[in-house]
């Protein structure tokens, strides 16, 4: 047991930090399926990972696999989209997070965030292409973070934009590089911020550097982002190793601490750092201790649950099931869960235009799942 744990343990009094913590901490949840309806729209995805909803209401879905996919509520699940780049599908790399272009309905665009290969490895990629029909023309790649590694760990790859449509992209540390997070020479565990060209905002905190694009810094794994829909920050949800989950509101040029400081252990029981705390250092706005492995996560925002408004929503990998965090006086309040019997890892979560909730499960045989309100 780490030294500090003690002041882990106790880290949920201390201001503006909130912990869920404490050996069975998943099973003390508030469980109500009993108010949710679950419906199976689509079978047989191979490990989707993002979700992205078009104006027609159809759905844009990756694969981790290498493919995007289009689900019409008609029409059912498309086969591939034709023309899209090859990836580098090595253990957690491969096709991941979609984002519609701000002017989608405009200009037809929309970007993907991808495990490419290249020299001496691999790295988290980012291509826009325009859509016509289940075709990509206009491919382009815009952003490769830098340095590529040999190895298939730890990409992030969630994309968010914001109201100046800005494009916000999470990279992990790549796992073996875990140092270097705190590294703004490079993009290890960080978030950058491009335009939608993939060119350097003027604005952000460290043109003058060698990895221009960053925005933040001292990240895990991002694998979790979303935009709030009143304050317009960015959310950003990162995996812990063993404990140390986090949800981070981000703010230009600061740092999150990773590996300095952390409320997590490796997984061989070793300590990462006997930190917990740096005044230079951001700090979580909730961490889960243990890990919930978290993943997709968004505002709810619309009208089928109504006491849901404003509420944040969080797929969990390793307890299977969606978490929906009340939020009081911006600060995280009672969590529920739901669908943890299903057994069924969460991958994604996103808020349909009619208010009902999306979720994506993870698995060689995933699924797309519809949640409506009880009737």
């Amino acid at each position: 047991m780490r030294k500090n744990s003690l002041t882990k343990r106790l880290a949920i009094l201390l201001p503006g930090v909130f912990v869920l913590c404490g050996a069975n901490a998943h099973s003390n949840e508030k469980t109500e399926d009993s108010k949710i309806q679950v419906k199976e729209l689509a079978t047989g995805l191979a490990n989707p990972w993002g979700m992205a909803f078009l104006p027609d209401g159809d759905l844009l879905l990756t694969e981790r696999a290498g493919n995007i996919r289009r689900y019409s509520f008609d029409g059912g699940l498309s086969n591939p989209l034709k023309n899209v780049p090859a990836v580098d599908a090595v253990n957690q790399g491969g096709m991941l997070d979609i984002s519609l272009d701000p002017e989608f309905a405009n200009n037809q665009t929309l970007y993907f965030c991808y495990a490419k290969a290249g020299k001496g490895g691999r790295s988290s990629a980012v291509s826009k292409a325009t859509l016509k029909d289940n075709t990509l023309t206009n491919v382009e790649t815009i952003f490769v973070a830098e340095p590529l590694v040999d190895n298939g760990f730890h990409f992030g790859c969630r994309l968010a934009f914001d109201s100046e449509q800005h494009l916000y992209v999470s990279l992990g540390d790549r796992n073996s590089y875990m140092d270097e997070a705190q590294n703004t020479d490079n993009h290890f565990g960080t978030v950058v911020r491009i335009n939608k060209d993939g060119s350097v905002p003027e604005s952000n905190p460290f043109v003058d550097g060698n990895a221009p694009e960053i925005f933040t810094y001292g990240h895990r794994n991002v694998q979790g982002m979303t935009i709030h829909p009143q304050t317009g920050a960015v959310w950003a949800m990162e995996h812990g190793p063993k404990g140390g989950d986090e949800v981070n509101i981000l703010s230009k040029g600061s740092n999150y601490g990773w590996p300095a400081i952390t409320y997590g252990i490796d997984y061989d029981g070793s300590v990462v750092s006997d930190k917990t705390h740096d005044e230079s250092m951001q700090q979580p706005w909730v961490y889960w201790d243990p890990s919930i492995a978290p993943s997709g996560m968004t505002f709810y925002t619309g009208e089928a649950f109504k006491d849901w408004q404003g509420d944040l929503l969080v797929g969990s990998l390793k307890f299977t099931h969606l978490r929906r965090i009340d939020i009081k006086d911006d600060k995280p309040g009672e969590q529920h869960e739901y669908l943890r019997d299903n057994s069924a890892r969460i991958r994604d979560v996103e808020v349909g235009p009619d208010g009902l909730i999306y979720l994506l499960t993870d698995s060689p045989d995933g699924k797309l799942l519809q949640l409506s309100p009880a009737k």
